[in-house]
C-alpha cells in the first residue's frame, strides 16, 4: 500500500508539509498509506488519556466494557481518518479541487478512507492475537526498516555531475570498486560521500540499533511475594525504557505541529518578525524542493544535517540536545501519570493481585515505587534523547527517531 499511488492525484514538486510526520506515522506521501496510523494513535491517545485521567470510567477486567472501550476506538479513527481524507483533498494536497473536479476528488476521499479502514483491520487483526506485538509498532518498524533497505540496496541510479551513481550505499560500493581505478580513493568515495547515502551512515544505523537493543535489558527487578500463597515469589521488572517510545513519538509529534505551523505562516508572512523569530525556512542545498529551517526556533529544533554542521555550529548543536533530552525526559515523567503506569497505579494492582514488597510493609509499597519508577522514566527518556541526538549526527540511515520508533 506505501508504493501504490493514489489514483487522480496532480504531481507537485513542491515541499511537503508532513515530512517530518511521515516516518513516525508509517505514511508515505501520495500512496494509500497517506493517512498511515495517525487516526489509529489520535484515537488510541484520545481513549488513553480519557481513561488514564479517569474521565472515562472503565474496568478492563469486565469483557463487555473491554469491548465497548475497544470499539469505540475503531469508530473514532474511522471518522478521524473520514475527516482527514477531506481536508487533504480541500486542501489542496493534491491539487487545486478547481482543477480536479468534484468526481475525483470525492474519488480521492474514498481511497483514503478505504485504506484507513484496512489499517484498522490489520492493527485489530494483531490485537486479536494472530501475529506479535501490535500494529502500530509493526506498522512504524515496516516503514522505517523498508527506508533503511531501500538506502542500502537500491538500484536506481542518480547523475551527481561525476556519472550515474547508484543511490543505495551498498551497490555504490560494489560499483566503485569495479569501475573506479583507484580502490582507495572508490573506498573513500563509498564512505564519505554527500547527499546520498553511504557506507558510514549504514554502519551508524547498525550501531544505534545494536545500543537501543542493549540498553533495553536494562532494568530493576523489585522483589515481591505473595500475600495470600505462602513462598510463593517473584519479581516486578521496572525498565529503563519504562514508557517505550512514547517520548520521542509525543516529542516528534510536538516539533513536527512547531514545523508545519511556523512553514505555513513563513508562506503567508514573510517579512513578519514574529513569523520569523519563529523559523525561517529555505530549500536544501541537495537541489530538492523540500525546505528546512535556517534560523529561528525551529532552526534550534532540528537536528543538524550532518557531522560536520554540527561541530560548525556548536551553539545549534547544544540547544538541540538540551532541548531533546529535557522533552523526552519531561514528556516521559508525565506520561506514566496519565497513562496508568504510575507508582500509584502499580501499587494498586500490585494489591488488587495480592503481592507485596517482600521486606516491606504493605504501606511502604507505594513509597518503594514512587522512588523507582518515576526516575526509570525520566533517565530513560533522556537517554531516548542522547540515541536520537546521536544518531541524527551520525548520519544514521532514516533519522535518530525512526530508529527508536522501529526498535523500542
Amino acid at each position: 500500500m506505501s508504493q501504490m499511488p493514489l489514483y487522480g492525484i496532480v504531481s507537485s514538486d513542491s515541499s511537503d508539509p508532513m515530512y517530518w510526520l511521515r516516518m513516525m506515522l508509517a505514511s508515505n506521501r501520495g500512496t494509500l498509506m497517506e493517512l498511515g496510523i495517525t487516526p489509529i494513535i489520535s484515537s488510541g491517545m484520545v481513549f488513553q488519556l480519557l481513561a488514564g485521567t479517569h474521565m472515562l470510567d472503565i474496568d478492563m477486567n469486565l469483557k463487555t466494557d473491554r469491548e465497548l472501550y475497544q470499539t469505540a476506538q475503531k469508530l473514532l479513527a474511522l471518522i478521524i481518518s473520514v475527516g482527514q481524507a477531506i481536508v487533504y483533498v480541500v486542501s489542496g494536497l493534491y491539487g487545486p479541487p478547481s482543477e480536479l473536479g468534484l468526481g475525483v476528488c470525492i474519488l480521492l476521499v474514498v481511497q483514503l478512507v478505504i485504506a484507513g479502514l484496512v489499517i484498522i483491520l490489520l492493527d485489530e487483526l494483531l490485537q486479536k492475537g494472530y501475529g506479535f506485538g501490535s500494529g502500530i509498532s509493526l506498522f512504524i518498524a515496516t516503514n522505517v526498516c523498508e527506508s533503511i533497505v531501500w538506502k542500502a540496496f537500491s538500484p536506481t541510479t542518480i547523475n551527481t555531475g561525476r556519472g550515474p551513481e547508484f543511490e543505495g550505499a551498498v551497490l555504490a560500493l560494489v560499483h566503485l570498486l569495479i569501475t573506479w581505478p583507484n580502490k582507495s580513493l572508490a573506498l573513500r568515495e563509498a564512505f564519505f560521500r554527500q547527499n546520498l547515502p553511504n557506507i558510514m551512515n549504514l554502519m551508524a544505523t547498525v550501531v544505534i540499533f545494536a545500543a537501543v537493543i542493549y540498553l533495553q535489558g536494562f532494568r530493576v527487578e523489585i522483589p515481591v511475594k505473595s500475600s495470600r500463597q505462602r513462598g510463593m515469589r517473584g519479581s516486578y521488572p521496572v525498565r529503563l525504557f519504562y514508557t517505550s517510545n512514547m517520548p520521542i513519538m509525543l516529542q516528534s509529534a510536538l516539533t513536527s505541529n512547531v514545523f508545519i505551523i511556523s512553514q505555513m505562516l513563513y508562506s503567508r508572512f514573510t517579512d513578519n518578525l514574529l513569523v520569523r523569530l519563529l523559523g525561517v525556512w529555505e530549500p536544501l542545498q541537495d537541489g530538492s524542493s523540500q525546505l528546512h529551517a535556517a534560523s529561528g526556533i525551529a532552526y534550534y529544533m532540528s537536528p543538524p544535517l550532518s557531522f560536520s554542521q554540527a561541530l560548525l555550529d556548536p551553539i545549534h548543536t547544544a540547544v538541540y540536545l538540551v532541548y531533546m533530552i529535557v522533552a523526552c525526559a519531561i514528556f516521559s515523567k508525565t506520561w506514566i501519570e496519565v497513562s496508568g503506569s504510575s507508582p500509584r497505579d502499580v501499587a494498586k494492582q500490585l494489591k488488587e493481585q495480592g503481592l507485596v514488597m517482600a521486606g516491606h510493609r504493605e504501606q511502604s509499597m507505594y513509597k518503594e515505587l514512587k522512588r523507582v519508577i518515576p526516575t526509570a522514566a525520566a533517565f530513560g527518556g533522556a537517554c531516548i534523547g542522547v540515541l536520537s541526538v546521536t544518531s541524527d549526527m551520525l548520519g544514521a540511515l532514516g533519522s535518530g527517531t525512526s530508529i527508536l520508533l522501529a526498535v523500542t
